[in-house]
Formats: C-alpha cells, sequence, structure tokens
C-alpha cells in the first residue's frame, strides 16, 4: 500500500487516474494470447526442471519435445545387423521427454523468436518424415 501511495504521491494527484489504470493487470498491453501458458482455469502449476539447466519452471509453460532416436548410433547399425542371427531385427529406441524453460529452447534452437504478426499464427509446423524409397516390407513366408 505504501508503494500506491508513494506512486501518487511521485505522479501527482490530478494523475492519480493514470497510475491506478496502469496498476491492474488487464488494462496492461498483453505480448501473447495466452501469456505464454496454457493453464487457462487452473490458479496454479506444479513445477518441472527444464533438462538443459535444471531451472524451476511451470509445466504449463515449459516447452515440452518428446525424443525418440535408436540406441545403437548409425555407424553400428550394419556391424550389428551382419552379426545378428536374427534377420529382421527391430533395434530398440529410445524414449526421452525433455522439457525446457523458455530461454534454453531459444538458446538451443528449440522455438524461434517469432516477429509479432508471426506470433499470431498458430497452425503447428510441418513434420518432416524421410520417406526411403526402397523400403523392403518383410513377407511371410507361405508354407
Amino acid at each position: 500500500m505504501d508503494g500506491w501511495i508513494c506512486g501518487l504521491w511521485a505522479a501527482g494527484w490530478e494523475r492519480a487516474a493514470f497510475v491506478r489504470a496502469t496498476s491492474f493487470r488487464g488494462l496492461e498491453t498483453q505480448k501473447r494470447r495466452n501469456n505464454g501458458r496454457s493453464k487457462k482455469g487452473r490458479g496454479h502449476t506444479k513445477p518441472v526442471r527444464c533438462s538443459n539447466c535444471a531451472r524451476c519452471v511451470p509445466k504449463d509453460k515449459a516447452i515440452k519435445r518428446f525424443l525418440i532416436r535408436n540406441m545403437v548410433e548409425a555407424a553400428a547399425v550394419r556391424d550389428l545387423s551382419e552379426a545378428s542371427v536374427f534377420d529382421e531385427y527391430a533395434l530398440p529406441k529410445l524414449y526421452i521427454k525433455t522439457q525446457y524453460c523458455v530461454s534454453c529452447a531459444i538458446h538451443s534452437h528449440v522455438v524461434r523468436v517469432r516477429s509479432r504478426e508471426g506470433r499470431r499464427d498458430r497452425t503447428p509446423p510441418q513434420r518432416f518424415r524421410s520417406i526411403k524409397p526402397d523400403a523392403k516390407k518383410p513377407v511371410a513366408n507361405k508354407a
């Protein structure tokens, strides 16, 4: 309350309405429609830790990515397939859910900074799927 009175005194009593109007959250300008969060009706969300810097960030504000990789690197896949007894052995995959704070996601190019008009675009980015032209499908033996 003291800050409010000091603000009025510094601004002058004739500009009291201007100081009060700018102190409310609803009358300030918004950078994003959702204020950078996706909690809508919830008052509070539990914090999660950033995968990169371990900063506490609210779960709804964290940038989440699901990373699926082969457990074996590409250089060793051929060696394993030659040494394997099984013909069509599916290599196990590594499933990792990474959660980043906003600053780490921007720094590591997980998300990009967009212009004011670009921020209004809510369509998800295109998915890039590698299509192999000579993909061999397993054929069942008819015996």
